[in-house]
This record gives C-alpha cells, sequence and structure tokens, in this order.
C-alpha cells in the first residue's frame, strides 16, 4: 500500500473523529512505513464541522464570541474563517449537550446562531456554511432568524421571538429589517438528515424524544411547525417544508430556506468537495472511514455513504472500521464498500468507552495485516508467473 486516504466520524463521542485519524494513521504506518496517509477528519454538520473544515483546508482561524445559549443564558462560541468564508457549528450555540439535564425542545432557541451568522458577515464573510446537526431546539430556526432582523408578531401585534412551544402564536413576519447583507452572500445549510419539517418524517416527530419531549409534546411541537409554515407559506409566499432537509435542526433548516434564502445540501458532500475528495481518490490505494455503528442510516445522506458513494465512483476500495454493526452489509457492499470491521471484542457486543481506543487500534491493526499479506502473496504470484 502506497497511498492511503482516512476520512473517519467519530465513534458515538467516546473518540472524536481527530482522534481516529491518529489511531488508524498509526497502525497502517506500523506495517506500511513508506504509506503517504491523507488523513481527514470527518463531520456532516454537528460537532466538529469547524475543526475539520479547517483541517481539510490547511488554512483559516477560529473567531470566538460570546452568544446566547439554548436558555438564553451566555455561551461561548468558536466559528471558522477561511478567507471570506465562515463555518459555523449550530451545535456550538444550541447543541443537545448545552441543554444538560433540562432538555426541553419546547423552550430552547436558535437564537444564538443568528448572533453567530451576524459576527460573520460583520467579520467580511460572504460565504457562510452552517452545520445544523446535533441541536437541542425545535423552533424552526425562528429565533436565528429574530436574530438577524425578522420580525414575529402574535394576534395583538406584539413582537416576540418564538421557540417550539410558541410556534402558534406567530400571526405575522416582516422581513423588512433583516440585514441586507445577507441578499450579497452566499449560504449554505449542512444537513445530515433529509427528514422534511413535520408529519410522521418531520423535525419533531422523529427527533424531538432524543431531545427530551414526550408523546404530548411531540404532537404540540408538529402542530407548531404546521402552523409556522401555514404562516409562512401565506404571508411570504414562500413554501418549504417538504423539501429534503427542512426538518434538519429542529426545522432550521426550514427556517434558513424561508427567511435567508439559503441553499440546503448534505453536509458530507459539502465537506469533501472542500477536501477536493475526487482528486485524493486518484491518488490512493484504499479509503479507510468508521464511525460508531455503522447501520441502515449510515448510507442515507451520512458520512460513509457519501464516501461511499466517491469512492465506488473512481473505483478505489473502502473499508470501514465501526464500533459496531448491524445485519445491513449485503446492501453496502453494493453501494461501494469493500468491506466493514466491528472493533468491539467484549462479550456483550457493546462499544466501551474504556476500551474504545485500544479496540479501534486492535481492529486496524489486523487490517494491515490482511492487507500486507495479500500484497505479498500477489508479489509472489507475480514473480512465479
Amino acid at each position: 500500500m502506497k497511498n492511503a486516504l482516512i476520512l473517519p466520524d467519530s465513534f458515538k463521542g467516546f473518540i472524536s473523529s481527530v482522534q481516529v485519524c491518529r489511531i488508524l494513521q498509526k497502525g497502517i504506518q506500523l506495517h506500511f512505513p513508506d504509506c503517504k496517509i491523507t488523513a481527514v477528519p470527518i463531520a456532516d454538520g454537528g460537532e466538529g464541522t469547524v475543526e475539520a473544515f479547517l483541517r481539510a483546508c490547511g488554512q483559516g482561524c477560529r473567531k470566538r464570541l460570546s452568544v446566547c445559549g439554548p436558555y438564553g443564558e451566555d455561551t461561548p462560541v468558536a466559528w471558522g474563517k477561511i478567507g471570506q468564508t465562515a463555518i459555523i457549528e449550530m451545535a456550538a450555540c444550541a447543541g443537545l449537550p448545552l441543554a444538560a439535564d433540562r432538555p426541553d425542545p419546547a423552550a430552547t432557541t436558535t437564537y444564538g446562531l443568528g448572533q453567530i451568522i451576524k459576527a460573520a458577515l460583520e467579520a467580511g464573510c460572504r460565504r457562510i456554511i452552517v452545520g445544523l446537526g446535533g441541536s437541542a431546539t425545535n423552533d424552526g430556526g425562528c429565533g436565528m432568524a429574530a436574530a438577524l432582523g425578522v420580525r414575529f408578531t402574535d394576534a395583538k401585534g406584539n413582537p416576540f421571538v418564538p421557540v417550539g412551544g410558541t410556534l402558534n402564536k406567530i400571526q405575522d413576519i416582516d422581513l423588512s429589517g433583516l440585514d441586507v447583507r445577507l441578499g450579497k452572500t452566499e449560504l449554505i445549510a449542512m444537513c445530515d438528515v433529509r427528514n422534511p419539517l413535520y408529519g410522521e418524517k418531520g423535525a419533531a416527530s422523529v427527533f424531538a424524544p432524543q431531545k427530551g419531549a414526550d408523546a404530548r409534546m411531540v404532537h404540540r411541537l408538529d402542530r407548531n411547525l404546521q402552523h409556522l409554515d401555514a404562516v409562512v407559506v401565506r404571508k411570504l409566499h414562500r413554501m418549504a417544508a417538504s423539501l429534503p432537509g427542512s426538518g434538519a435542526g429542529g426545522g432550521c433548516g426550514f427556517g434558513m430556506k424561508v427567511f435567508l434564502g439559503a441553499r440546503l445540501q448534505s453536509g458530507i458532500d459539502t465537506l469533501l468537495e472542500a477536501v477536493d475528495i475526487d482528486r485524493l481518490l486518484k491518488e490512493t490505494d484504499y479509503v479507510f472511514s468508521g464511525e460508531g455503528r455503522f447501520d441502515g442510516q449510515s448510507l442515507q445522506g451520512k458520512v460513509i455513504g457519501g464516501i461511499a458513494k466517491r469512492a465506488k465512483k473512481a473505483g478505489v476500495p473502502l473499508i470501514v472500521v465501526a464500533g459496531d454493526t448491524d445485519n445491513d452489509t449485503p446492501n453496502a457492499y453494493r453501494q461501494g464498500i469493500s468491506a466493514i470491521f466491528s472493533t468491539v471484542h467484549e462479550a456483550n457486543g457493546q462499544l466501551s468507552p474504556n476500551r474504545s481506543r485500544q479496540d479501534l487500534a486492535l481492529a486496524i491493526d489486523n487490517i494491515a495485516r490482511l492487507i500486507k499479506i495479500a500484497q505479498k502473496n500477489r508479489g509472489q504470484r507475480q514473480a512465479n508467473s
């Protein structure tokens, strides 16, 4: 193996994508010391997106400020600036970990996201990429929009900043105060899911339970998102509720589209384009990727699915190392994955935070040994022919 490309996601929070890169690189170099390895930590819109872009592009800097957190508290955040491009993580200001032990998608806000976007505009950025993964919110992006000048009013004409639980109070939306710089800025929303705004597969029904909602709240939140869409259609004459990705980030994909004019785009495709993946694949013998759990969703717009599509097109073998796996491997092999290895070695078959790094190192060591044996046997056959 002369050239290898490492493009991993994180392992369920146990190992960051940066750490996965280091472990895989070390394991490969142990058996192929002369191998040229390109390692890029991957994120598709959630936590780690800023770090992934900065490392992938090999330039840029972090900008820091304090913004409104999910419950209105001051929250320190960082965003990335690469030339005139801003890379922003919604999770930095509205992520589920920030809700700590009090998750409540009916009360959380995306207002801080709008504040970060405004800071990027003030820094001269004219291209803004926003990762929508990992949010604790369900406000349809209204908090974000309010921070950028959109005015929401209730039945009495009183302005307010809607959250998931009060979207049903919106009676009018006024865009006249929207930051004019947005009209001269390219906005891209990185969506790691393709869900619509509401309905059985919408933001509330699918993701709100993970954010602390019970069945009653899920119904209420979904109904409120439907109300938001109805007002947007009636007042702004814009329709985006059924667009794939509009339900990302608690409906923030919808908000970015209808209020800011953003383009909804696959998160992994956005990052792969930034690293010039097609050029890298031309110079690669093997691609290595991984994530905490490989299952049916891994191929549906997620990190491994995006990489598999590109690797298959380029004819480059893709080896996946996952914490654990389901039984959907035949379909995965048809979609561009050459082999899948689980790192789990404990009897209960669960990814362990105590052993995760050790198990990953053992897995890549065995994989490298197999490749080494295969190449040695191929060389011997060619020598004898």
